[in-house]
């Protein structure tokens, strides 16, 4: 994986964490709404993770196999996806 490690790991652990506050949340049956909430934020994370892999492999792993134009096409790709949440 050609991403930040660090990054990576470090959203993925929030992730993680808020998982396990959800979890906890159920077992205490907790308001829906506050879980729904809950739920909305770990997948944020998650969707902002996968875009910085995304991202780092459209920049990376496919741009090296690319003529110039090619990598061209990529950044735009690049902004567009930057562009979205």
């Amino acid at each position: 994986m050609k991403a930040d490690h660090k990054q990576v790991t470090k959203l993925l652990n929030m992730a993680k964490g808020q998982i396990e506050g959800i979890l906890k949340m159920v077992d205490e049956d907790r308001y829906c709404i506050d879980i729904s909430n809950q739920l909305l934020a770990t997948t944020a994370i998650l969707k902002k993770t996968n875009k910085l892999v995304l991202s780092s492999h459209l920049q990376s792993c496919v741009k090296d196999t690319l003529t110039t134009e090619g990598a061209e096409k990529i950044d735009e790709i690049l902004t567009i996806l930057n562009k979205l949440n």
